[in-house]
């Protein structure tokens, strides 16, 4: 992976399209493409079968979501290891981790333009 300075993003927000979501996280979170291409085909196959558009509209918009987390190392940091702390088991503590995961998502989404939960 590519480093950044401090608080930097690794690469800049690319355009909310398949080939560009694809080549941003074969640079900075090559791990992923195997979900992404997954992903793809059955949010492909799901908009044919409906002749809908909307499987592969929520498809980009979870992903352009993931690449501007994951290209902040800081914040991609912070949500491990907020989802790590729901899994502890403790109430409180989960509580507390769902509304830290909640603002990073719904910082993520404002920044791509969308409305938080949209997608």
């Amino acid at each position: 992976m590519t480093t950044s300075a401090a608080g930097q993003p690794l690469i800049p927000q690319p355009p909310a399209t398949v080939a560009a979501l694809r080549q941003a996280i074969s640079q900075i979170a090559p791990a992923a493409l195997p979900a992404f291409t997954r992903e793809l085909d059955q949010a492909a196959d799901q908009s044919r079968q409906g002749s809908d558009l909307a499987p592969l509209q929520r498809f980009i918009a979870q992903w352009a979501v993931y690449v501007h987390i994951q290209r902040r190392p800081d914040t991609a940091a912070d949500l491990r290891r907020w989802e790590d702390s729901a899994k502890s088991g403790d109430a409180t503590q989960a509580r507390q981790a769902a509304t830290e995961i909640g603002r990073i998502l719904d910082e993520a989404h404002a920044a791509i333009g969308l409305r938080p939960g949209e997608h």
